[in-house]
């Protein structure tokens, strides 16, 4: 609409003109001009969200006030929007559902509420302008530890649950292994598809939110799922029957290696291609919904060791194969990024820099963006109790010490703290010190900056 005015004016001075008799002299142009202001783009704020989990905060967030309260510091230390988890792995739901039972039991504690837990949420975080992703588990049932939730009520979902294949115990039913996070139901199964595309439909109509994440939305391990449900999917993907199922997988050995079979590497890719396949319905369904909801989707940045999860969040420009030997040429065709808004990059590392080490929050982030290669937005997200004992906050006083040198200063960015430097490892750029080496905060390259006192000697910076 901003250049509706300039082409009306237009036109009228070009009627104008037509019909006008009188002649005009032509006028000289300035010798200099003035250069005309173009006005600059607004920066728009980058994103910088809190994560609310549902089971850590279960019994504190029981009472509004203390919702109100956590959404107020959120917003007053610089946080522009926040994650709402909603269902954890237990299965059942903080938001009003048709499907799915309400959440009042989790780890001894009972809380019924009476008003809506999600709808509060929402509607306290507008009010502080701050945007709203809402978070959910998708795959997960109940668990096993205490053989609470859905999967363990009644019938319902019996054969629906994934059916491991165990190194000691051979087949066993997820629901039985108490070493399991969740009670997984089978991705591969359509009833289970549909069931879960229903709550997220539910929640994405009923509910105002930006952004909708998916959370254990794979399966649980290597070890799931071998199903008969499964097999038969997995022929028909491969176009053949398998005499030796799952032995054509692969078989365990002794020591808790795989001997890999036939179809090792296409049982990886048939797995990845499941979840990818799950997502697309999920954008499809949700945007036909709501257009301009985000969807973004929770993975660990380690997706070389993932693959037993089907969890291939990469591009598909990506080929695996040339790097790794569990992969087949056409797993890369698995790679869902380019279905996403946002791929949030679970760097729960204790390392902070170190883009040549694998164990870094910063090699974490720089190979998500390298596999993602553009095709959707990628956010690093941090535990941040991995650096509750070893982060200096902004504004901090802090002092290294040097071959006996002290320096002295203050905290200007996040990173990893420690006391004492190698020489060596310190430089110096335009946000201010740098430690790149080993301090004492256990970390092997932490790192922080800090803005001198004074200047730094130079020998310092020098081995």
């Amino acid at each position: 609409m901003k250049y509706i005015p300039s082409i009306l004016l237009f036109f009228f001075l070009l009627s104008f003109s037509s019909c006008s008799t009188k002649t005009v002299e032509s006028e000289l142009p300035e010798p200099n001009p003035p250069t005309p202001v173009i006005p600059e783009e607004p920066t728009p704020e980058k994103e910088k969200m809190l994560w609310f989990d549902a089971e850590a905060n279960f019994e504190r967030f029981s009472k509004k006030e203390n919702i109100t309260y956590y959404l107020d510091l959120a917003k007053s230390t610089g946080f522009n929007k926040i994650v709402v988890d909603v269902r954890p792995v237990q299965g059942d739901a903080l938001f009003k559902s048709s499907y799915l039972t309400p959440l009042t039991d989790l780890a001894g504690t009972h809380i019924e509420r009476d008003w809506d837990y999600l709808q509060f949420f929402i509607d306290e975080a507008h009010k502080r302008e701050l945007k709203v992703t809402v978070s959910a588990t998708i795959f997960t049932a109940g668990l096993p530890s205490s053989k609470n939730g859905m999967a363990y009520r009644d019938d319902t979902w019996d054969g629906k649950t994934c059916l491991e294949y165990t190194k000691d115990q051979g087949l066993i039913d997820i629901k039985d292994d108490k070493t399991k996070v969740s009670a997984f139901l089978n991705p591969v199964l359509p009833e289970v598809q549909d069931f879960c595309l229903n709550f997220i439909k539910e929640l994405v109509t009923n509910y105002n939110f930006d952004g909708f994440a998916l959370d254990y939305c794979r399966y649980p391990g290597d070890e799931s799922d071998f199903s008969e449900a499964t097999k038969i999917a997995f022929e028909q993907y491969i176009g053949k029957q398998l005499d030796r199922f799952p032995d054509d997988i692969f078989i365990w050995n002794t020591d808790g290696t795989k001997r890999t079979g036939t179809y090792y590497k296409k049982w990886w890719e048939f797995r990845s291609m499941v979840i990818r396949n799950f997502v697309e319905r999920v954008r499809t369904e949700i945007k036909n919904i709501k257009p301009d909801i985000q969807l973004e989707y929770w993975a660990a940045s380690w997706i070389h060791a993932i693959y037993g999860q089907g969890q291939n969040w990469a591009s598909t420009e990506y080929d695996f194969s040339k790097e790794y030997s569990w992969a087949s040429p056409e797993y890369k065709n698995t790679g869902f990024a380019g279905l996403l808004d946002t791929f949030l990059c679970g760097t729960y590392l204790t390392k902070i820099f170190g883009l040549n080490d694998p164990e870094s929050i910063e090699y974490g982030i720089a190979r998500a963006q390298r596999i993602v290669h553009g095709a959707c937005k990628v956010y690093g997200t941090l535990y941040a109790l991995n650096h509750k004992d070893n982060i200096a906050d902004v504004g901090e006083r802090v002092s290294l010490e040097l071959d006996g040198t002290t320096i002295y200063g203050s905290c200007i960015g996040f990173a990893g703290y420690g006391s004492v430097a190698q020489k060596g490892y310190i430089n110096q750029d335009d946000k201010g010190v740098h430690i790149t080496g080993n301090t004492d905060s256990g970390y092997g390259n932490a790192a922080f900056y800090i803005k001198l006192d004074n200047g730094i000697p130079d020998d310092l910076t020098r081995a």
